[in-house]
């Protein structure tokens, strides 16, 4: 494998975290059929991405990371979402979290500084559930002497098998102040927590997405980090959707343009029809539509404060990039033909990969119902359903 150490690359204020992104993403390309084929956790990507410390790469470099921007880590997952779909994922699942952190330590005080430096200095992995578990949360927490006890089955956990630190929340029936989610960050050595080998799917399938099993794990109340009222949009829900939705989509915009490459190639590599020729104007069109549509999450992101305008013009473009990507994947498809559908090609691995686009938070319909509410001027935590007006 080609070798570029991080530690050269940083020189400066900008380390070529791009052209590295690409050298490991060569490799990752070669290894991902195997990967696919099998279902197999994507272990060795993160052996390299831990040896370059892409793991420490949203952390400030105040506190010992490399301080990547918000929009540069974008560019990275793009990039190593050309190559192995998987990979970039199941990595952008950390990213986001602690990209979070690192906002709101810079942007609120927040007191997340140990968390951070440990990203930095230990490199550890960080496994959310809250695209899963969104507004409502899920599993249920029993008050007991000095804490609570967890019980929960969280889904859609990518990364599962290396992680090391489980991002998640459980809800508390609170007799005072009714359901209410507690937050909290859970070491996955912790007795009682079980990852179960259950992913299994039509695509992005070496992410390691698993079910992660809590059975009575004992939570202390020092390690509540936030508690939130349920299935309401409370100030953390709204910069969770600005930094991590468009880090999530930058890895399908990534998938997207690989598949318009691979497509243009096998094109070219025939004899040319004026159906193919209008198919391939399609495809760049659509791949284009991607890239405007994920261009607009970022700027949502850097050109706002996180609230519910802001988590209003994230989603919109969420749903217009989840739109373009599969028409992208689709149209590919269509011009490469026939040797499109081979394994070889690298394309069907895309269309397949691609289609994960369509499951994120928010998904189009709760999406739509959203910005319907904004543009009417209702309630946004109004139950589904019912119409209210906004509090003024």
């Amino acid at each position: 494998m080609e070798t570029l150490s991080a530690a050269d690359a940083s020189a400066g204020a900008q380390a070529d975290w791009l052209g590295l992104a690409a050298t490991l993403g060569r490799t990752f390309d070669a290894r991902a059929p195997e990967i696919d084929a099998s279902g197999q956790f994507v272990s060795a990507n993160y052996d390299d991405l831990r040896a370059q410390r892409f793991f420490a790469a949203a952390v400030p470099q105040e506190l010992g990371g490399a301080g990547l921007s918000h929009q540069e880590l974008g560019a990275v997952l793009r990039e190593l979402g050309k190559y192995c779909g998987s990979t970039a994922l199941a990595f952008a699942m950390h990213t986001h979290p602690v990209a979070t952190a690192a906002w709101r330590w810079r942007n609120q005080q927040a007191p997340v500084e140990g968390l951070l430096k440990r990203v930095a200095g230990e490199q550890i992995v960080l496994l959310g559930s809250g695209g899963s578990d969104w507004l409502q949360g899920s599993g249920k927490a029993t008050r007991v002497d000095g804490g609570f006890r967890v019980d929960a089955r969280k889904i859609f956990a990518s990364g599962a098998p290396a992680a090391d630190l489980f991002m998640t929340c459980a809800v508390h029936d609170d007799p005072e102040t009714g359901p209410t989610v507690l937050h909290f960050a859970l070491p996955m050595k912790s007795p009682g927590v079980r990852v179960l080998s259950n992913w299994h799917t039509l695509g992005m399938r070496g992410t390691g997405s698993h079910d992660v099993l809590l059975e009575g794990v004992l939570v202390p109340d020092t390690a509540i980090a936030a508690r939130r009222p349920q299935g309401v949009w409370h100030p953390m829900m709204h910069t969770v959707a600005m930094i991590a939705l468009p880090l999530i989509y930058a890895v399908y915009v990534g998938v997207a343009e690989a598949a318009r490459d691979i497509a243009l190639q096998l094109a070219r590599q025939r004899r040319l029809s004026a159906h193919a020729v209008e198919a391939a104007g399609r495809l760049c069109n659509e791949a284009d539509a991607a890239q405007l549509a994920l261009d607009a999450m970022f700027a949502a992101a850097s050109g706002q404060a996180p609230g519910a305008v802001t988590t209003n013009r994230i989603m919109c473009a969420r749903t217009l990039a989840a739109r373009a990507v599969l028409a992208t994947v689709e149209a590919a498809m269509d011009l490469a033909g026939g040797a499109g559908f081979y394994r070889d090609a690298g394309l069907e691995r895309r269309f397949r990969d691609a289609q994960g686009a369509r499951f994120h938070p928010l998904q189009a319909g709760a999406q739509q119902e959203y910005a319907g509410r904004m543009a009417l001027g209702l309630d946004i935590d109004a139950p589904p359903g019912e119409v209210r007006p906004a509090a003024q």
